[in-house]
C-alpha cells in the first residue's frame, strides 16, 4: 500500500470512529436530558445501556487524538454488550418477553409508556439505532484500518 492510500484509508478510518463518536456523544447528552431536564427516570435496563454507552463516548474520543487503529477492538465489545441490553429492552417494550422475565420489579418499568417521546418514538428504539449505527460503523472501519495487516508481504529470499 503507497503512502497516498495509507493516509487515505486513515483519513477515512478516522471519519468513521468520527461519526461513531458523534452518535454515542449525542446519545450520553440525549439520555442526560431525558433524566435531568425532562424529568423522566430512567428504568433498570436503561441504566445497563447507559453503562454501555457513557464509555464509549470517551473510548471513542481517546482514539481519535492520535488515531489509534486499535480503538475498534476497545470499543466494538462494549457497544455489542449494549446492543444485547438494548434488543432485550425492546422486546420487553413491545411485550414481546412475558411479564415475569422483566427485571424491573421496583420503580419504572421497562415497558413503561412514559418511555415514549412526542407519543410516537420509544426511546429503547432510540438506543436500539444508537448502537446498530456504532457497531456498523466501528465494523466499517475495523475492516478499513487492518485492511493492511491481512494483504500477503512480498518477501525477497
Amino acid at each position: 500500500m503507497s503512502a497516498a492510500e495509507q493516509i487515505e484509508t486513515n483519513t477515512t478510518g478516522w471519519w468513521l470512529i468520527f461519526i461513531s463518536w458523534l452518535v454515542a456523544m449525542l446519545s450520553t447528552l440525549g439520555s442526560l436530558f431525558f433524566s435531568e431536564v425532562m424529568g423522566l427516570i430512567p428504568c433498570e435496563l436503561c441504566w445497563y445501556q447507559r453503562i454501555f454507552m457513557f464509555p464509549l463516548a470517551i473510548i471513542l474520543l481517546l482514539g481519535l487524538h492520535p488515531l489509534d487503529n486499535r480503538v475498534t477492538r476497545y470499543a466494538l465489545p462494549i457497544a455489542a454488550t449494549g446492543l444485547l441490553f438494548t434488543l432485550y429492552h425492546s422486546l420487553l417494550f413491545y411485550g414481546l418477553i412475558p411479564e415475569n422475565l422483566q427485571p424491573c420489579r421496583q420503580g419504572i418499568s421497562c415497558a413503561d409508556d412514559g418511555m415514549v417521546l412526542f407519543d410516537i418514538l420509544p426511546i429503547p428504539l432510540l438506543s436500539l439505532a444508537a448502537f446498530i449505527a456504532i457497531i456498523i460503523l466501528l465494523l466499517k472501519a475495523h475492516r478499513l484500518l487492518n485492511r493492511n495487516n491481512h494483504q500477503p508481504r512480498n518477501t525477497i529470499i
